[in-house]
């Protein structure tokens, strides 16, 4: 079966992670039969979709028109023959324990088409084995949805012993259609991948609070503010449930061995039924303030042990052939909210280290969880998970650059899991980027583009910030922007912004300093920051004035609302719209026709241009010792014989 073919979805379990997998698949267009074994369950259920189909109406991400049809695609059953007798994929989101899941395939078997696939949602559990309960192994696979499912983008597709490469393609084309990004889990192992990173994470957080190594704020205080985790390790457990994080990691025991021990601390959580934010106390009590992290407890050894079990958990799933390093930082970004992949995280601190503190301690306790991978060891003999750069070459963590052909050098803001959002490390990095590009003879213009389909960039990493605010103060950090995107403007080249999705807050800002702005029709512009009261503090308060007019800045800024590219364009901001699919060739195109041009005269015309904004006579002045300039150089020579042989001029920057 390929994607063409399905038509009607069956999702079984109307719980959180059912219902949420079923609104989804009915935004989508497909028509959804939602089963649970009770009628109150499923009412609840579809009562839960309508809801949200409502919020996301209200808060104008659909019409309320989309949100009815959807709501119109889902049908709640209780019968399980009329739930998938015509369904083309069952995806079952019933409780996380394999006999119930077993039973639960072993009665659709009987009425589901032959061509079905089945999918299980399962965050752990063995692919394989749930698939041989059935008569079609090779039509099984995972397909983990985090929660919640309309919001989270990431989808694991799991193959078992048996699934068939046409079952992994259609089920990964079938998340493509749900609009999620799918990584393929190429091998059948407890946690996949995302969990197989955080749980042993959240249990080393156990350990060592257990073995009186550290308290349980100077670990999460490292976690969130020197790591850089969206929460703390014991916030994290809290919020996924100690015992969902317990479960998960006794089925690991169970299927790889005494390496995955549960920490003593996590079981009398779960056995003295604090569960965390669900049962209202945890590791933090949330009826009386919940989760209080300090800022400034944060330890290096805590932080090298965290990373050390991280990274060692990387080598072993690269090592079996689980997931290539790539996917496995994408996957646990998308998954797991990280600002930046686990290897690379790994790569930063040195992989060499972090062998070196497994070691010592294993040396100490002899734990088996502390033994080295190959994996780690072989990443380590290698200079990293990435492998050390090559000479002369720069490699960066949030962003990438490239030279395109016709002298394009282009930088593409690499954090679609976060939006694209500005970090303070993607500020320091774009600011090295530049500063080579310009250096760099083979470039004659700049192209600034975002990774992903959502946004080019939708502002500033709050998180970010919050972490470096302990370094890095409210001016410091403005300034740090200002310099950075002050780089692209001064750039003696010129600078084009390829923009698709959510340009906001500081994202604008840096589309802001390039000298022109090419946008998708679907893009969407603003600076909210007067909604958090605050103001645009990359340099957006002086530059959006000299582009559009002080009326229309203040406009823009004081209402904090967002404006499509059409009204852009017509504000001046904007210099040409396209569709989604042509944006980045008309944004390429337009800066190889720039990066065609005399590079000397590019410069002196940008020097020009800004010095008249402060000056009108100083601007007049620079233009005129540049024209004289320009009377003595081989490109005018070369722009005036081409003019008479009426050929395209070959500037050579002379």
């Amino acid at each position: 079966m390929g994607l063409k073919d399905i038509e009607t979805i069956a999702v079984l379990g109307a719980g959180n992670m059912g219902h949420g997998i079923a609104e989804v698949a009915a935004l989508s267009g497909y028509e959804v039969r939602m089963r649970d074994i009770k009628a109150e369950f499923v009412q609840d259920g579809y009562d839960s979709i309508e809801w949200s189909l409502n919020k996301l109406a209200e808060k104008d991400q659909l019409t309320q028109d989309e949100a009815d049809g959807a709501l119109e695609r889902v049908t709640p059953l209780v019968d399980v023959e009329e739930a998938v007798g015509d369904a083309d994929v069952v995806i079952e989101a019933v409780p996380e324990k394999m006999e119930i899941k077993k039973d639960v395939y072993t009665d659709i078997e009987k009425h589901a088409p032959d061509g079905a696939i089945f999918a299980t949602n399962t965050s752990s559990l063995s692919i394989t084995e749930l698939s041989e309960v059935t008569d079609r192994p090779e039509q099984f696979c995972g397909m983990h949805f985090f929660n919640p499912p309309v919001r989270m983008q990431l989808v694991e597709v799991i193959t078992g012993a048996h699934t068939s490469d046409e079952t992994l393609d259609t089920i990964e084309a079938l998340a493509d259609e749900f609009d999620k990004r799918p990584v393929r889990v190429r091998k059948d192992s407890p946690g996949f991948i995302v969990n197989r990173i955080l749980v042993p994470l959240m249990n080393e957080a156990c350990w060592l609070v257990h073995d009186d190594v550290a308290t349980i704020a100077e670990v999460d205080s490292t976690t969130k503010f020197d790591i850089g985790l969206p929460m703390g390790a014991f916030e994290l457990s809290d919020q996924v449930g100690n015992d969902v994080g317990l479960h998960v990691l006794e089925y690991m025991h169970e299927m790889l061995g005494a390496a995955y021990d549960p920490c003593p601390l996590l079981e009398r959580k779960v056995d003295d039924e604090k569960l965390g934010k669900k049962t209202g106390e945890g590791f933090y009590d949330y009826d009386n303030g919940g989760a209080e992290i300090p800022r400034d407890q944060s330890r290096e050894k805590v932080k090298h042990r965290l990373l050390a079990v991280m990274a060692n958990e990387i080598g072993k799933l690269v090592e079996n052939d689980v997931a290539p390093v790539a996917d496995i930082d994408e996957a646990v970004m998308l998954g797991g909210g990280f600002p930046d992949g686990p290897a690379k995280m790994a790569d930063k601190a040195g992989v060499e280290t972090l062998v070196e503190t497994l070691e010592d301690v294993y040396d100490q306790t002899g734990e088996e969880r502390y033994e080295p991978s190959d994996g780690l060891v072989d990443a380590a003999a290698e200079g990293g998970f990435y492998g050390s750069d090559e000479a002369g070459e720069v490699t960066y963590d949030t962003i990438n650059v490239e030279h395109l052909e016709g002298s394009v050098g282009h930088i593409e803001l690499d954090r679609p899991h976060r939006m694209n959002t500005v970090s303070v490390e993607m500020l320091s990095e774009l600011g090295d980027a530049i500063d080579r590009l310009n250096e760099d003879e083979e470039a004659r213009a700049i192209l600034l583009t975002g990774a992903g389909d959502s946004a080019f960039s939708a502002g500033a990493d709050i998180q970010s910030a919050a972490t470096n605010a302990t370094t890095l103060d409210g001016v410091e950090l403005s300034k740090t922007g200002q310099e950075t995107f002050s780089k692209l403007e001064d750039s003696p080249m010129p600078v084009v912004a390829g923009i698709d999705g959510y340009t906001l807050g500081g994202g604008m800002e840096l589309a802001t300093a390039a000298d022109m702005r090419v946008a998708s029709e679907s893009s969407q512009f603003g600076q909210p920051e007067h909604d958090l009261g605050l103001l645009p503090g990359w340099g957006g308060t002086q530059r959006l004035a000299n582009i559009v007019g002080e009326g229309r800045a203040k406009e823009i800024i004081f209402t904090a609302d967002r404006y499509d590219a059409a009204e852009m364009a017509e504000y001046g901001f904007v210099n040409e719209v396209t569709s989604s699919d042509e944006l980045l060739d008309a944004a390429t195109e337009l800066a190889r026709d720039l990066a065609a041009g005399p590079p000397i005269a590019m410069d002196f015309t940008k020097r020009a241009i800004h010095a008249g904004r402060v000056d009108e006579d100083a601007g007049l002045e620079v233009e005129s010792q540049a024209f004289g300039h320009l009377f003595a150089t081989e490109d005018l020579m070369e722009g005036l014989t081409a003019f008479s042989e009426d050929r395209d001029p070959e500037f050579e920057g002379k």
